[in-house]
Parts: C-alpha cells; structure tokens; sequence
C-alpha cells in the first residue's frame, strides 16, 4: 500500500514560530551591536563646547579643548536688542555662534523685541522647531502647513507659548498698543533662518523672474525691492 503523506500542522505552525522566535531574538542583537558606537560616544563625552575659530560642519563644529564654566553661560538675552527700522523689531540670538556650550546639544535660544506695530515676516528655519513665549505685551503669531497649506494663528499674550514645526512658515508681529518681548527656544543648536520677503525682494534675482514667480506686476516688484534694498 503506498504511504500517502499527511502534513502535520502542529509540526508546520512549531516550525513557523521557532523562525519567527529566532528573528525576535536576532533583531534586538543586532540592533544592539548597531547602537553600540552611538552609545559609546554619548556615554564618553558629556559636551562638545565650539571651536569657532574652525569652520561649521553638518554634525557642529569641532570641540574646545579647553573649557571653562563661561562656555555654558550667555547674558546677551538679558537687555533689550536694536530694533531695526524697517521692521520695527529686534530679533537677538543665543546660537552656536553666539553661545558655544550649545554646541551639538540640539537646543538654542533668542529674544523677541518689538515696537509698537513691529513685525518679524514670513519665515523659515530649515534645522529646528521653535518655541515662543510671550514675557510682554500682545504677540499675534501663525504657521501655514506644508501639505494643504491650512493656517494655524492665535493671539498671544503674557504667559502664552506657541510652537512652530521644523521649516514651515510662520510669523509674528506686535498685536498691542505697547512694546512687545517674548523668548524663544529652539530645537537646533544653529536652526538657521530664511525670511521670504528677503528671499524675493533683498537681492539681485532679475524683476522678470520675481514678477513670473510670485504674479505680482512690475512696479510692485521694483518698489519691494527698493525699500528692501534689491536690484535686478
């Protein structure tokens, strides 16, 4: 009589778990062996204070050899900064190139000052999300998001904190009868910025091209450019 093999589904389904066991247990190995150089390096090395006298790098700058408790210390924010003009606001950093002992640490801070009717325009910060907090007066503030570009704004006031995601566009501007302050943190040690009407109208972009980009018509694009000190 000929044999007529039968699967046994117990033996398969055992079979099937023990593969299943062995990944379970082989993934956390190997992900451990390739965690290991990164926990090696935070664990060897507390800070990394900059080195400004070498150039930037995409992972920071190089580390101070030497360092002192002055490194982790920056007094900058405490006073009020030179409003600009033109925008009727002073924007006053504590970045990398500011305040070393942030280096590599992924934080930053700044001082938000603005006049009556200031404005810090349309921007951006390619490398970090930022917090704001209102320490005085009215701040009315907004981010646009990258997908359906839905608007997302509120008016702040003493106390209030408002978060603006990694290199969406977002503004602030003084929404009070008095002298507005707020502090503003940072995701980066160096968040960079980027601010779109500057972008436009503050350099030397040929008018044709500004008018084709934007639909804004010839003399509108000559006058911005005129009071932002473009050409082209």
């Amino acid at each position: 009589m000929q044999h007529i093999h039968k699967p046994n589904y117990y033996l398969d389904l055992l079979a099937v778990n023990r593969c299943a066991m062995a990944k379970m247990v082989l993934l956390p190995v190997l992900l451990s062996f390739l965690l290991l150089p990164f926990a090696s390096l935070a664990l060897t090395q507390d800070f990394c204070v900059a080195d400004l006298s070498c150039s930037d790098t995409p992972s920071g700058y190089p580390c101070k050899s030497s360092v002192t408790a002055n490194d982790f210390y920056f007094h900058g924010l405490a006073a009020k900064g030179k409003i600009n003009t033109l925008i009727q606001a002073a924007v006053t950093p504590a970045f990398v190139g500011q305040f070393p002992g942030v280096n590599g640490l992924g934080i930053s801070a700044a001082r938000l000052d603005m006049e009556v009717g200031g404005v810090v325009p349309l921007h951006s910060h390619p490398a970090g999300s930022e917090l704001l907090f209102v320490t005085q007066g009215t701040v009315a503030a907004g981010f646009i998001s990258s997908g359906s570009n839905t608007p997302y704004y509120k008016t702040l006031y003493a106390g209030d904190i408002m978060v603006f995601p990694q290199g969406l566009l977002h503004y602030q501007y003084n929404a009070g009868t008095g002298p507005a302050v707020a502090l503003v943190a940072f995701s980066s040690a160096n968040p960079g910025l980027q601010i779109t009407d500057f972008a436009l109208f503050a350099n030397n972009l040929p008018s044709a091209i500004v008018e084709k980009v934007t639909f804004l018509d010839d003399a509108t694009v000559k006058k911005l450019k005129s009071v932002l000190g473009g050409s082209g």
